[in-house]
Parts: structure tokens; C-alpha cells; sequence
């Protein structure tokens, strides 16, 4: 079984080329949709967010509006949602591995470099973008404000690092056929190996 981390900054196009991957037969882990479940109805973590951040439990799920505005811009309370959310993840990862049935598995991870995830992986697919296209995608989402954005990317690593890191880089923008044929491409050469 091959693994792949594939990671990218706000806004770069890497929900779309894991559902690209995932088009193209390979199996994808999505971290943020496993966050979601853990802070769903009766989901794992439930119980010690809602500890570690009294109010933010809304009958058995976490509202993450609430929790949201609990943690954004407030480096302690995200560190301590991290502590949690994050030993819980990497434990539904390593199940997920298990019980995959798949010559390769991709692992959506946006924050992969930031958690120290580059050496979980057998390759690291790194998803960019244009800054200019960065900032119009983000800047199109409900609620998305200059100052959020400005803080989000003040917490990621910069892409130029980033992509030093890969051993892919699957370029966003320049249309879904150009970045679907780099998907392509990449499984192509990962399969050789």
C-alpha cells in the first residue's frame, strides 16, 4: 500500500484535486470531514471540547460556530483544541489505513507540514496556486473577511515552503482539465515506483 499526504494552503484547490484523486480510483481520508465527525452527533471528541470549552455543546454535537468564535484568533484555546481534535484524527487515520482495502490511499491533510505529518507519508502532493487565484477563491467564500484570511495564511506555512517540500506539486490554476491531467500523471508515476 502506497500513502500520500496531500496538502495545500486556503484557498490552492485541494478539496477538489482529493475528490480528482478520488475520481481516478484512489481512496481518500479526509481529515477535516473526520474533524467534523468527531464533533458531530455522539462524535469522539464531544465530550472533551465541550470540557475544555464549556457552552459550545448543543444537545449531543458541538456547534462549531460557537467554537469557532471561541478559538479564532485566540492561539491558546486553538492549541488546546488541537491537543484534542488531533491524537483523535491520527487514531482514525491509523484505523482507516487498516481497514483499507487499496493499492493507494491519499490523506487530505491541510495543515500536514504544520503538525510535522512529512514523514507519515510515502509522498507528499503539494497543491498551488497563483496568489492572485488564492485570494479570489477565499475571498468568495460565505463569511470570508481580508482580516480572516490574513490570519489564517499568518498560521500556514508559506507555499513556496511547501512546495520545496513535495515531491509533487499539482498546479490549480490553470483549469480542471490541466490539474486533472497532473492527477493523472502523478498516480502514473507513484504506481511505477
Amino acid at each position: 500500500m502506497i500513502t500520500i499526504g496531500l496538502t495545500g494552503s486556503i484557498g490552492m484547490g485541494k478539496t477538489e484535486t482529493a475528490k480528482c484523486f478520488a475520481r481516478k480510483g484512489v481512496v481518500v481520508f479526509d481529515s477535516d470531514l473526520c474533524v467534523h465527525k468527531l464533533l458531530g452527533p455522539q462524535g469522539g471528541a464531544v465530550d472533551e471540547v465541550e470540557h475544555a470549552f464549556s457552552g459550545v455543546q448543543k444537545e449531543d454535537y458541538i456547534d462549531r460556530k460557537i467554537l469557532g468564535a471561541r478559538v479564532f484568533g485566540n492561539d491558546n484555546s486553538l492549541e488546546v483544541l488541537e491537543k484534542i481534535l488531533h491524537p483523535l484524527v491520527v487514531k482514525e487515520r491509523e484505523t482507516f489505513i487498516k481497514n483499507a482495502k487499496a493499492d493507494i490511499i491519499l490523506f487530505d491533510i491541510p495543515l500536514l507540514f504544520e503538525n510535522g505529518y512529512e514523514n507519515d507519508f510515502d509522498y507528499i502532493v503539494v497543491v498551488s496556486a497563483s496568489a492572485e487565484a488564492q485570494k479570489k477563491r477565499v475571498l468568495e467564500r460565505s463569511g470570508m473577511t481580508k482580516k480572516r484570511f490574513k490570519e489564517i495564511l499568518a498560521k500556514q506555512s508559506c507555499n513556496i515552503n511547501k512546495a520545496a517540500m513535495a515531491d509533487f506539486i499539482i498546479q490549480t490554476d490553470r483549469g480542471f482539465d490541466y490539474a486533472e491531467k497532473q492527477v493523472v500523471d502523478i498516480i502514473k508515476q507513484i504506481r511505477k515506483y
